[in-house]
C-alpha cells in the first residue's frame, strides 16, 4: 500500500509539472485580493488595514524603482556632480586645465632657477665663493704702429 501511494504521488507531480501555463490561472493570482493587518502587540487593537493584491504590489515597487531612478539621475545630469563622472566632464574645461598644469610646471622651473641666481649673486656678494683663477697667459697681439 505504501507503494501504491508513492506511484499515486509521483504521478499527481509529474502532472503538476507538465502542466501548461495558463494566463488565465497566473492573472487571477495576481489580482487575489489579501488583506495586511497591522496590530498593536499589548492590546490587539487593528492600528492599520490595507488590502492589497500582488499586481498592486508589483505596481507599488516598481513605480517606487522608476522615480527613484529618475530622481538619481537628474540629480547627476542636472548639477555639477556630474563633473565628478570620469569621461563626462567638459572638454573645454579639461583642455584648460591640462593648460594650466603645464603654465603651473613652467612657472615652477622659472622660479627655482631665479632661486639659484640670487642665492649666487648672494654668495659673491659675501666672497663665499672660491674662485679658480685662470693661469694661463694670453697672447694678445700688439697693436700696429705707424711710423710716418
Amino acid at each position: 500500500m505504501c507503494i501504491s501511494a508513492y506511484l499515486v504521488t509521483f504521478k499527481a507531480l509529474k502532472n503538476l509539472c507538465m502542466a501548461k501555463f495558463d494566463a488565465n490561472s497566473t492573472l487571477k493570482r495576481l489580482q487575489n485580493r489579501y488583506r495586511l493587518v497591522v496590530m498593536n502587540d499589548d492590546t490587539y487593537e487593528e492600528v492599520v488595514t490595507f488590502k492589497l493584491s500582488r499586481l498592486s504590489v508589483y505596481i507599488v515597487l516598481s513605480t517606487i524603482f522608476v522615480l527613484l531612478t529618475g530622481l538619481t539621475v537628474a540629480l547627476i545630469v542636472f548639477t555639477p556632480l556630474r563633473m565628478y563622472i570620469p569621461g563626462y566632464g567638459d572638454v573645454n574645461a579639461t583642455r584648460e586645465l591640462r593648460e594650466l598644469k603645464i603654465r603651473t610646471d613652467s612657472l615652477e622651473t622659472v622660479m627655482h632657477q631665479r632661486g639659484q641666481y640670487l642665492d649666487n649673486v648672494k654668495n659673491v656678494l659675501q666672497g663665499n665663493v672660491s674662485v679658480q683663477l685662470d693661469t694661463t697667459a694670453l697672447d694678445i697681439p700688439k697693436p700696429e704702429t705707424i711710423d710716418e
